[in-house]
């Protein structure tokens, strides 16, 4: 039975001068790397007009094929098509990103890469519930809401489970020993540990007071309230940390044990540290930032206008670590004791920015796996509001366009702030959360024309966006 990728294969080989010209073939995360017996043979220009293949490279003795994120099965179809003897994955030092961002980031994009059609998916259908409600209410008691809804919020609820997987992968560690560390973060029980009764506490002053609900051998158990559902940078650093003690446990470890007790201690560490350590340092930075944003606000004057900028400027890297939540607590207090809030209201643009730097970068960028991947993103983001494909696909793996986008996101919230533009209610994303600008009282008119700056700021913001992003946007160089 002929795989998807044979016929690329077979073109491939055709043009690197024939099998009979290779030396040897092996591939890293983005390139299938071929030794051939005489450069000179192979068609470089042919093979960089083959769709599926990004470009051709010839550097370290070797000629390089571009493919990426599918370069496994495209090197597993090259050699099967060609009868080749595999050289497997290999490091490769010339793939690697420069600098602790640029790894940063690569990191973070690999991970969410595999992923990102299903997250586009159950972000557009999560949004498309939210449009429904929002004129049907009484569909959220159907049970086909009930049903949807999985569909929608089952991937971001269980999403540390899904990064796990992927984060094993890129890694290098078992798939099967982080999925069942990603499945411990999103346990019942421990997710349920926070409604339970307080046995402990302790106030840090400034940075707030943390309490527990149980303790591990007399060490408290410091979780946020909704435990590590849909958390990110949690799952990542446990994943980290547990390659590290299994590779550390298969240098020593005797063959006959190797099998089960691996695993044992790299769940068993990996666990513990993660409830222990990682994920009190991350409340911790949660709270803080909290702290922080309450102090810019509450500047005399220019506390909303400035607030409300950096806050729509940095909306995103917040949402990336899961840092986000800080200004959650703040934003819920408004509503309650005010019937008003402006910190919710300072990121209204950032999903409208964000999608229209995508379309800039969809028209300019002809390659068709990258618009395949565009498309949806922008349709989540711009119209749904759900913006985590689009950041985590497309935006930040450029850089330059997640810079873009977080600009016009800025600009929309220095409206906000400029206008005083307020939201009245918690909910609705992307067109829809123009809806939470109206005042719940139908008598007040004030809140039409906080709507209006609603609708003004998030269209500013697109507009900043896409300008930018296509003036300055090169497919080639994204390359």
């Amino acid at each position: 039975m002929a795989g998807k990728y044979d016929d690329l294969a077979r073109a491939i080989l055709e043009n690197v001068g024939g099998k009979e010209n290779v030396n040897s073939v092996a591939h890293c995360i983005t390139r299938v790397r071929f030794k051939l017996k005489d450069e000179g043979k192979a068609d470089t220009e042919a093979i960089e007009k083959l769709e599926g293949v990004i470009k051709v490279m010839q550097a370290n003795g070797q000629y390089q094929v571009v493919v990426g994120n599918k370069v496994e099965d495209v090197y597993d179809a090259v050699v099967a098509v060609g009868g080749l003897v595999a050289g497997g994955e290999i490091d490769a030092e010339d793939d690697a990103p420069k600098g602790i961002a640029a790894k940063a980031i690569d990191l973070i994009s690999g991970i969410f890469a595999p992923m990102l059609g299903t997250f586009a998916a159950a972000g557009i259908m999560k949004g498309l519930l939210a449009a429904i409600t929002q004129f049907w209410p009484a569909f959220a008691n159907d049970g086909a809401y009930t049903i949807l809804y999985t569909i929608a919020d089952g991937m971001f609820y269980f999403l540390p489970v899904i990064l796990a997987y992927t984060a094993s992968k890129k890694f290098r560690m078992n798939e099967f020993t982080g999925m069942a560390i990603g499945l411990a973060l999103v346990y019942p029980t421990m997710v349920a540990l926070t409604g339970g009764e307080v046995v402990g506490s302790i106030d840090l002053g400034f940075a707030g007071t943390f309490s527990w609900y149980a303790t591990f051998l007399g060490i408290p158990i410091i979780m946020p309230a909704s435990g590590y559902t849909s958390s990110v940078i949690p799952v990542i650093l446990m994943i980290w940390f547990g390659s590290t003690v299994e590779h550390w446990c298969k240098k020593w470890m005797p063959a006959s044990v190797k099998m089960f007790f691996t695993p044992l201690v790299t769940m068993t560490a990996s666990i513990v540290l993660g409830y222990l350590v990682i994920g009190p340092i991350a409340t911790l930075i949660t709270n803080l930032l909290s702290l922080l944003f309450s102090a810019l606000f509450g500047l005399p004057v220019i506390g909303s206008v400035l607030g409300c900028t950096i806050v729509g400027a940095f909306w995103m890297c917040l949402v990336i670590f899961g840092f986000h939540w800080s200004l959650v607590p703040i934003a819920l207090v408004n509503l309650t004791t005010l019937g008003y809030d402006y910190i919710l209201g300072a990121v209204i643009a950032h999903s409208f920015s964000l999608g229209a730097v995508l379309f800039a970068m969809y028209l300019k960028n002809k390659d068709e796996s990258f618009r395949g991947i565009c498309l949806p993103a922008i349709i989540s983001s711009f119209f749904f509001g759900v913006t985590e494909p689009a950041i985590y696909g497309v935006a930040l793996p450029d850089k330059k366009a997640f810079v873009v986008a977080s600009i016009g996101s800025a600009v929309g919230g220095l409206i906000i702030g400029l206008t005083g533009a307020m939201v009245y209610i918690s909910g609705g994303l992307g067109v829809f959360n123009w809806l939470s600008f109206l005042p719940t009282d139908p008598a007040s008119t004030v809140g039409i024309m906080h709507m209006v700056w609603a609708i003004v700021a998030s269209l500013v913001g697109a507009v900043v966006g896409f300008v930018l992003e296509y003036a300055t946007y090169k497919p080639e160089a994204a390359k």
